[in-house]
């Protein structure tokens, strides 16, 4: 018996409503950077333990200005970290939302695989007599195993 972890549709209603928000979310988030590999690791991060620290001098380096070389923009400091705080839990939304989304993703995945093996178990055993041997040997291509090249064997070191 095959599993059916979700049973989902969307009316085309659903979906286009769903594609209109998207636009709009996208249009509304247009601010959003996209960092290559190379930057994200070389950023420093402001983890858990660090946001403390960060407030912290932000607020030290606020109330002692003289210290601030015109070089450093403390304003601008301020700023990222009220557009952090506002975006945040936007994120954590997203993230989640996102998150079930692939979740569903597999699920569905899930089900029609399971569902496609049983029905393919069903060709194997039932599939002769009903001429549609072909049509399963067709279909078998999915399980064919590439052949495997032996690996050379090790050299055996020499005794000295």
């Amino acid at each position: 018996m095959s599993q059916n972890l979700i049973s989902l549709s969307y009316s085309a209603e659903q979906i286009a409503a769903i594609e209109q928000t998207l636009t709009t979310l996208e249009a509304q988030l247009s601010g959003l950077v996209a960092l290559d590999v190379d930057e994200r690791k070389r950023l420093a991060r402001m983890g858990g333990k660090s946001q403390e620290f960060c407030r912290e001098t932000l607020v030290v380096l606020r109330n002692n200005p003289q210290i601030v070389p015109p070089s450093m923009s403390l304003a601008e400091a301020q700023a990222d970290l009220a557009a952090l705080d506002t975006l945040r839990p936007i994120v954590h939304r997203l993230q989640q939302l996102a998150e079930r989304a692939q979740d569903t993703d597999v699920a569905l995945g899930s089900d029609v695989m399971d569902f496609a093996l049983d029905g393919y178990a069903l060709l194997k055993v039932a599939g002769r007599s009903q001429g549609l041997e072909a049509l399963r040997k067709a279909l078998s291509s999915r399980f064919a195993r590439a052949a495997r090249t032996p690996a050379a064997p090790m050299p055996v070191a020499e005794a000295l």
